[in-house]
């Protein structure tokens, strides 16, 4: 169970980041993280991730306190930030330790992704989405409990989207893996996730949490889920400062 208590983390004099955030999340639960633009969201992700250790509060994994990169954390960036002077295996197999097991390792997390037969491809030779299915396959591949994904599909067309988050569930059934996404995309938190939590204001605080409960797979242009839409909308316009 991953347990955030109390965490704060602000800059600009207080007047930016997130504060006062209290969350519990279950071992294998899909939660999204909405909020305008300005009130935390990635910030919060990289205290998590161990990316940024100047927070106030406690971050903990199983009772053990976080406080750097942790074993048990992958992490999913909007860009895939591969290294372009590797090829797609070895992009994926970079943050393993044991040698032998490096390729076979690499290669089954690519199959997973839906990349057989790209092993040797460089960066360069890929699409928008099949780097990004590479930057899946390379958080994957360590076998982290929680997967932070910052709005991992926001720069790519929509099919290409709507075909990543297909990938996205069908790897959270097969790893089980706990999910936190942070996305500005309303429709994508709705059809992925278990609950969703609203930011509000600058810095940003939780105003309020969701529970869906609609089995999956979601049709995309469910009733309940859209008058779910309505009200988060409603709820997000609550907010004076973003």
């Amino acid at each position: 169970m991953l347990a955030i208590e109390n965490v704060s983390r602000t800059f600009s004099g207080g007047s930016t980041g997130f504060k006062n955030i209290n969350l519990s999340v279950q071992q294998g639960k899909v939660i999204g993280i909405l909020g305008t633009s300005g009130c935390g969201k990635s910030t919060l992700l990289r205290v998590l991730s161990g990316l940024d250790q100047e927070y106030h509060g406690h971050v903990k994994i199983d009772e053990e306190h976080v406080e750097a990169v942790h074993e048990k954390i992958g992490m999913i960036f909007q860009e895939p930030r591969l290294l372009p002077w590797l090829n797609v295996i070895d992009n994926v197999s970079l943050g393993l330790k044991n040698d032998a097991q490096k390729k076979a390792k690499a290669a089954e997390y690519l199959s997973a992704v839906g990349l057989d037969g790209f092993e040797k491809h460089f960066p360069k030779d890929l699409s928008g989405g099949m780097a990004q299915r590479v930057a899946i396959a390379r958080a994957l591949v360590t076998a982290p409990e929680i997967l932070l994904l910052d709005e991992p599909f926001s720069a790519l067309d929509a099919f290409t989207k709507m075909q990543l988050q297909e990938l996205l569930l069908s790897i959270w059934q097969k790893f089980q893996s706990t999910i936190l996404l942070v996305t500005h995309d309303i429709d994508e938190a709705l059809y992925l996730c278990d609950r969703i939590i609203i930011l509000r204001g600058q810095p940003g605080e939780v105003y309020h949490s969701i529970n869906l409960n609609e089995p999956r797979p979601r049709a995309r242009g469910d009733a309940a889920l859209a008058r779910t839409k309505e009200k988060i909308i409603n709820l997000l316009d609550l907010s004076t400062n973003g």
